[in-house]
């Protein structure tokens, strides 16, 4: 990225400068980009005023004496709400008048959209641009009637003499008055003329036209504290709070239009976190549903302590509570319901998505029932012989105390043992050296993994007991019905499960300063209790911690503006000199940047596994933090939504696969930081420091995780070797063979005797083969002059996972639609007309016409009866089990193919496949079975003209080596038509045998050319019988593909041709446990890029794929951040849906 790349380009920053005077002044268009109407700026000028106007009414007659200051309020309400029903009367009014709109003619063609020509003061076209409307009826009387509660207020809130009270300032109160009722207009025509577009955006699209609603609510929430001062006596703090509202008050439009104040949307989310999390001790969650649905549950909780009128009933049913309320209720519910319904529709439930879920049966239940039966014993044993006395050095809860601290300091210590840096600056002498195999990394690991199962069980079951032991033993716990210990009781006995860590350091700081400080007069053991201390201390502890991420992050722009060459622009030395000057502003805009949080609540590769959380930054994970992960070539990104007692929820997301530029710079600079942490040697000495310290990245540790290697070879040697292609016709028979002697006896388990096979000779196939052969069938229909060159597979650059784009492809991957739409098969001259009676009945004069002169092929006798082949006399009975389908034998070949095929039948090996066959499923059965199918010659004349007949639809009548070409072809389903071709594509099972067998076969010839010859038939079934349990053979775009990843089939190949270099490559996937590095990302750095990305694509519209906010930033992972986030502002490759990971 060079350094005069502009942060808006040339074309949008004329759009940002007349986008953003109407986002300060709430909607009035003074800044257009053309020339209109002079009434046109003084139409909106009235209307922006038309608020003042009557309050100013309402203020002159109260200041007359005339009336009294409610009534001037309610009379300026009166006349703003008559005038804004009557202006939205009037747009609707203007709305259903048919007048044309005729655009103008200009040449800059970026703001046509905005040209318009007006033809009156107060024409339709005039009254729609000025005032937009309303979606709803409902919210023009709602709007109307707010716009007129707000002007009254307004005018109650601005009365002079009320403002001289609070000031004795004449001057104060001309500013406030002139400038606070400029606030009140800018809320008014938001509201009800034209709503302007907000700097902070929380969505995309405003469908209830809550927008609208934003800066009228926090003009109200001013108004109320003026109010509540009114009604209130003798309340200093009130006053004080007034007093520095009413000069906030006039700031309100610098507030929104920087976006500081969040949309009303964002607000009650986040409010309802905030407060479920440190008022309620709960957790953040995954989704807004939840997010609801806990906080009801957790304020219920917390109401219903308050009324429960025995202290021992408190402690208990907080205790109960808090347990519960930290397990995961959803997947509980669900295991409950999975369990409930099992016998109803057993196989629906088996077969339905459940994605990566934390299994719950009895033995959870049973852990679960005897954590709550034991916590619930020790709080009522102590709170009941030990809990009534204060806090002194010698009391229970002071024992407590110096358990808790050691508890403390003991797992501090170990989660730092575990970690590869020391508090991120000095590498960890006891972490592994050089780690690159999974072998390696256990034998080394295995000390610090002993460590890591005490601290977990340390962190799991005895911290949350000595921290029940602390809360019950608290004299707070005496004072019924009270709000302060309702709420700071129930919070801290939930929050010692759903978030033990902080929950222990909270008390071990309470604790101490209770230690230190006995004075019983001191304000901070006088007026608040245990409860309230934690709440305090609790939230101290986040925004401190914000506090010092956000000041990490500011201080790597400012640093990196000149450190990073890339990033250097000409102002960067003056912004600097700047910051330090200012430093002292810059500490205090990130104070009140931590204070208030986030606006934004924490919303919300291929696999991870369940011991994956547990080793991420050697510690439990907590909601809103960020991982990344990089195995390879890819990266994943690890969002922690939600956490609790043994579980945390993560979103898992992949980043780009065709690595750009940008990307690929940033994803060099990650590779550069694992690799200095975990290979190499030299930079592993005692306490060495940490070379890339103050990136937003921090390595945390290396985690084995079954995934899928990817290697990738040239066949060139193999695949155009004479004597490979010569081996591969024989091989393939006796692979067809194989198939179909296997594909019989399973179908011959269906069948209760050999009596009932003629009634299921045309048994089904499975579900996901008959899918496959319809695509295949499909995929060899599309066109005749089929070339290699056409064929759009993938490339040494494709990923894993990449599509066919052709259209032959995606017809392929459509079996739905293929299979609602019957296919009309060509009539050829001298084949077996086997189309059913009742499609032709169905067909027009003209279909059928079309049917025998497409492709120019004469026509067959419409009259001709199909060919009735003889029935089959078998030797033995029991060779109607594996009988194969009498139309599979239809194969128009000539008499002298068949000869020769009974020629090139390997017999030995058909008789050995049916050697290897048990029959266990028939009840009765002569000890002879076998022999005598051996012997049938009936049966083995039936094979015969099933592998012709596969042979013949594959490589035709001629007996040619097959070329590379024509091999590639036939693997990927793409040969042209022949006579062959057609009659065995009618035959979807058929087809779809001879498909796999083909596949079966290339294989075959690739591990001969690299292992060795097939020394015996016992070594060549073994090899088939590996194809058919552990591996996936086919192409990467195939359904079946990515159902093979998610049921984890052991190996995967696909058959793939580069055109550009004239070579065919193959590409093996190994599920196998590799190492994968996990790094923590600084979590407000993430945030605050999302932040700016919001703000850069959803208000300034700036979508340029070359813009500034996405050019690669080595420091600040700039590019890969702006890929994780959510659609539609990000986009990962892929994003998971909630996964449930266990933690214990």
């Amino acid at each position: 990225m060079g350094p005069d790349v502009p942060l808006l380009n040339d074309y949008k920053q004329e759009f940002f400068l007349k986008r953003f005077p109407q986002t300060l002044l709430g909607g009035p268009r003074f800044k257009l980009g053309y020339c209109a109407p002079p009434y046109i700026y003084v139409n909106q000028i009235i209307l922006f005023l038309t608020p003042w106007l009557w309050g100013g009414v309402g203020t002159l007659l109260y200041q007359l004496g005339v009336m009294k200051d409610f009534c001037t309020a309610a009379l300026a309400g009166g006349l703003m709400f008559v005038t804004a029903l009557a202006l939205q009367m009037t747009n609707l009014y203007a709305k259903q008048k048919t007048v044309t709109v005729e655009r103008m003619q200009i040449q800059n063609t970026l703001t046509d959209e905005d040209e318009f020509e007006f033809s009156s003061c107060v024409g339709s076209e005039t009254v729609k641009f000025i005032i937009p409307g309303k979606k709803y009826i409902i919210n023009t009387v709602f709007h109307s009637l707010l716009a007129g509660v707000l002007c009254g207020l307004g005018t109650w809130y601005l009365l002079p003499n009320r403002i001289t009270l609070l000031y004795s300032n004449i001057g104060g109160t001309v500013v406030i008055f002139v400038f606070g009722w400029v606030t009140i207009c800018i809320g008014e025509y938001s509201l009800i003329i034209n709503t302007a577009a907000e700097t902070a955006t929380f969505q995309a699209l405003d469908t209830y036209e809550i927008t609208a609603l934003m800066r009228p609510f926090y003009i109200f929430v001013f108004i109320a504290v003026d109010l509540a001062h009114r009604f209130a006596v003798n309340t200093p703090i009130l006053e004080q709070t007034n007093q520095i509202l009413h000069v906030l008050f006039l700031f309100l439009p610098f507030l929104w239009a920087m976006g500081i104040l969040p949309p009303l949307d964002a607000l009650f989310l986040w409010g309802m976190e905030q407060l479920l999390e440190f008022g309620l001790g709960g957790s953040p969650m995954s989704s807004n549903a939840k997010l609801l649905v806990m906080f009801l549950i957790s304020a219920g909780t917390a109401i219903a302590s308050y009324f429960i009128p025995s202290p021992l009933g408190v402690i208990l049913f907080m205790t109960g509570f808090g347990f519960i309320l930290s397990l995961n209720l959803s997947e509980i519910g669900f295991a409950f319901k999975h369990t409930m319904i099992s016998h109803l529709a057993s196989s629906k439930a088996e077969n339905a998505h459940r994605g990566l879920r934390i299994p719950f049966g009895w033995r959870e239940l049973i852990f679960y029932v005897a954590v709550l039966a034991f916590a619930l014993t020790e709080v009522s044993l102590l709170h009941q012989f030990a809990g009534s006395s204060s806090f002194s050095p010698a009391r229970p809860q002071a024992i407590a105390s110096y358990i808790l601290i050691l508890l403390l300091v003991i797992m501090w210590i170990l989660r730092e043992v575990q970690r590869v840096y020391l508090f991120g600056v000095f590498r960890n002498p006891f972490y592994p050296k050089d780690v690159r195999t999974v072998a390696v990394f256990m034998e080394k690991q295995r000390r610090l993994m002993k460590v890591g199962v005490v601290r977990r069980i340390l962190l799991t079951l005895v911290s949350p007991f000595a921290m029940i032991a602390f809360l019950s033993l608290d004299h707070s716990l005496q004072n019924l019905h009270s709000v302060s210990v309702s709420i700071g009781f129930t919070r801290m006995f939930r929050m010692v499960w759903q978030n033990t860590e902080n929950a222990l350091l909270d008390m071990v700081v309470v604790s101490a300063a209770q230690m230190l400080v006995f004075n019983p007069d001191l304000w901070w053991n006088k007026s608040l209790d245990t409860g309230i201390k934690l709440l305090l201390v609790g939230l101290l502890r986040d925004r401190l911690f914000q506090f010092l991420s956000k000041l990490h992050f500011a201080i790597a722009i400012l640093l990196t503006s000149w450190t990073e060459k890339k990033q250097r622009r000409r102002s960067s030395a003056a912004l600097i000199a700047l910051n330090v000057a200012f430093f002292p502003v810059l500490l205090a805009l990130v104070a009140v940047s931590a204070l208030l949080s986030s606006p934004l609540p924490q919303n919300r590769l291929d696999r991870i596994p369940p011991k994956a959380p547990e080793t991420l930054g050697s510690g439990l994970p907590l909601p809103g933090s960020h991982y990344l992960c990089r195995f390879q070539d890819r990266l994943m990104w690890i969002l922690v939504l939600e956490k609790g007692f043994t579980y945390c929820g993560v979103n898992i997301k992949g980043l780009e696969l065709q690595e750009t530029s940008c990307h690929a710079a940033e994803a060099h600079r990650v590779d550069e930081i694992f690799e200095m942490a975990f290979e190499h040697q030299e930079h592993t000495r005692i306490l060495s420091p940490n070379p890339h310290f103050g990136h937003i990245l921090t390595p945390c540790t290396v985690v084995p995780v079954r995934l899928y290697s990817d290697a990738r070879n040239v066949l060139s040697g193999i695949i155009d070797s004479h004597e490979n292609l010569k081996h591969l016709k024989d091989d393939f028979v006796k692979v067809l063979v194989w198939m179909l002697v296997q594909y019989c006896y399973k179908k011959s388990k269906t069948w209760e005797s050999p009596g009932s096979a003629n009634k299921n000779k045309q048994g089904s196939f499975p579900e996901e083969q008959h899918s496959g052969a319809m695509k295949g069938s499909r995929a060899l229909r599309e066109e005749d002059s089929f070339s290699v060159d056409t064929v759009e597979d993938w490339t040494d650059d494709s990923d894993i996972f990449d599509f066919e784009p052709s259209s032959r492809t995606r017809d392929r991957k459509d079996p739905g639609q293929l299979g609602l739409t019957p296919k009309v098969h060509l009539s050829i001259p001298g084949s077996i007309e086997t189309q059913s009676q009742d499609l032709l009945q169905e067909m027009s004069p003209e279909d059928k016409l079309n049917r025998t002169v497409v492709l120019g092929l004469p026509a067959v006798d419409q009259g001709k009866q199909p060919e009735v082949l003889p029935r089959v006399e078998f030797s033995c009975s029991y060779s109607e089990l594996l009988s194969i389908p009498e139309e599979w034998r239809t194969a128009p070949v000539p008499s002298s193919k068949v000869s020769e095929m009974r020629q090139r039948f390997p017999e030995e090996w058909y008789h050995f496949v049916l050697s290897q066959l048990d029959f266990f499923h028939l009840k009765e059965k002569p000890s002879s079975l076998l022999t005598d199918l051996m012997k049938d010659k009936a049966l083995k004349e039936l094979y015969i003209h099933g592998v012709l007949s596969c042979c013949f639809g594959l490589f035709g009548l001629d007996n040619a080596v097959p070329a590379p070409r024509h091999v590639f072809r036939a693997y990927t389903g793409g040969i042209p038509w022949s006579a062959g071709l057609d009659w065995l594509t009618g035959k979807p099972e058929l087809f779809q045998l001879a498909l796999k067998a083909f596949r079966y076969t290339f294989k075959l010839m690739l591990d001969k050319a690299s292992l060795g010859p097939v020394e015996n038939f016992r070594e060549l079934v073994n090899y088939l019988e590996g194809y058919e349990s552990d591996w996936y053979i086919g192409l990467v775009s195939d359904l079946e593909w990515q159902q093979a990843v998610l049921q984890e089939k052991p190996y995967l190949f696909s058959l793939g041709h580069d055109p550009s270099m004239g070579i065919y490559t193959g590409r093996v996937l190994t599920l196998q446990e590799l190492l994968v590095q996990v790094g923590k990302l600084n979590a407000e750095a993430v945030r605050g890029q999302w932040a700016n990305l919001s703000w850069e694509l959803l208000y300034a519209t700036n979508d340029d794929e070359e813009r500034y906010s996405i050019q690669a930033h080595p420091a600040l992972l700039r590019n890969l951040t702006v890929q994780a986030a959510d659609p539609p502002l990000g986009y990962p490759v892929y994003s998971s849906q909630l996964l449930q990971l266990p933690l214990f």
